[in-house]
């Protein structure tokens, strides 16, 4: 199944990503709940369901640093809360970040197999809410026996300025992602570690409940077609795999044509039609 995440289009209303996506031929709808209260509002998210004949097939919760009105800024309060709001909708997954936490910097010698890493601390462990960290670790998963819905934590992006790499997150290694039952793989997320993605993806393929795709040129979030990911190799081989997750396509607006209804339009298809061409269309159980 394809979602169009509306994080891709966050700059437009949910009914016309709704329209844009039904009319590009998208299976369904993956929301990311943000400030506006139509994205957490499960009677109107329900009534563009109906309209548009769409599913929310999945939910992200909120970042941590953004300002959602009339939500708690504390991360697992709003992820329960997305949970409830997914059970609402029938939605399958609900995506959540690992928390933020001290800032982890890496050197990239040019020419040297290795990156050589250090840790230093900044005030973003302010930020990191230690017992988020502590619930994901140890109290998820009793959490999940008692619902339906998938709560699939995401692999997180390096930033990085020429050879200095920045984590920002917390659980960013692979080491520590694959202590988790269920992860939402973003595929230009692991190009920022300079990880390859089909490796990646059969190292965790147990775990991988659901799947962030776009491509990566040097920066994130890009068009199916414009990067140096191998993503028809990594569509086949979920295909191969008899993969029957939700995969989202979850690009930055500017990418897709943003004020141009038109260029939006063309690009989803096209993103549409790659989907289809590499990756055969299964039944959404």
């Amino acid at each position: 199944m394809l979602a169009l995440s509306t994080g891709s289009l966050y700059t437009y209303g949910l009914d016309r990503v709704f329209g844009l996506a039904k009319e590009a031929g998208f299976d369904g709808i993956e929301v990311l709940v943000d400030g506006r209260w139509d994205t957490r509002q499960a009677d109107y998210l329900k009534h563009l369901m109906d309209r548009y004949g769409l599913p929310v097939v999945s939910l992200h919760s909120p970042f941590h640093l953004i300002w959602v009105s009339g939500w708690k800024q504390d991360p697992l309060w709003r992820l329960r809360r997305t949970v409830e709001l997914a059970e609402a909708l029938g939605a399958r997954v609900v995506v959540a970040h690992p928390p933020l936490g001290w800032l982890r910097i890496s050197l990239r010698v040019m020419g040297a197999s290795n990156t050589r890493g250090f840790w230093v601390g900044l005030p973003l462990s302010w930020f990191v809410g230690r017992s988020y960290a502590r619930w994901l670790c140890d109290e998820l998963e009793d959490f999940q026996r008692k619902t339906e819905v998938t709560v699939a934590v995401e692999n997180m992006p390096r930033r990085r300025i020429g050879p200095l790499g920045f984590d920002l997150y917390q659980m960013t290694r692979l080491e520590t992602l694959e202590r988790f039952r269920h992860l939402a793989l973003d595929t230009t997320h692991l190009a920022t570690h300079g990880l390859d993605i089909v490796q990646t993806y059969e190292r965790l393929a147990d775990r991988v409940a659901h799947v962030h795709l776009s491509n990566y040129n040097g920066r994130e979030h890009r068009l199916v077609q414009d990067g140096h990911l191998p993503l028809a190799d990594f569509l086949r081989r979920l295909n191969q795999d008899g993969y029957e997750g939700i995969i989202t396509l979850e690009l930055q607006p500017d990418v897709l044509g943003d004020g141009s209804v038109d260029q939006v339009s063309a690009n989803l298809q096209v993103a549409v039609d790659f989907y289809r061409r590499y990756f055969a269309r299964r039944p959404f159980a």
